[in-house]
């Protein structure tokens, strides 16, 4: 009898192995996507001194979209990408968190790249 993946479990899994190879430092920090069922949340995190440096998502007052869908997340990634640039943040290593680089996540790293961030 086959049973059935925990598909949370196999996500996890899978961010710890990228979490591996991918850390964020000073000069080129890790944008971080999480995505839930109801929102999409993005941060630009130094793993060395363990802050976050901008974060965006679904919540804040100024994206209209309040969905976990593809046109959240192209406002979540212009958003962040905008509030990187204030900070002088340029290149970053993209962090997709474990989810397939397809759709959602897909649809936000290309927003952020258009809107001047590196990766």
């Amino acid at each position: 009898m086959v049973s059935n993946t925990d598909r949370k479990l196999e996500r996890t899994r899978r961010h710890k192995r990228v979490r591996t190879k991918v850390s964020g430092t000073a000069e080129r920090p890790r944008l971080c996507v999480y995505r839930s069922n109801t929102n999409l949340y993005a941060q630009i995190i130094d793993d060395v001194a363990g802050n976050t440096l901008v974060s965006a998502s679904t919540l804040d007052k100024s994206i209209k979209t309040k969905h976990s869908n593809k046109e959240a997340a192209k406002e979540v990634g212009t958003l962040i990408a905008k509030r990187a640039a204030e900070k002088n943040i340029t290149e970053v290593v993209f962090d997709r968190g474990g989810y397939i680089y397809h759709g959602v996540v897909k649809e936000l790293a290309e927003a952020a790249r258009e809107n001047g961030l590196k990766f």
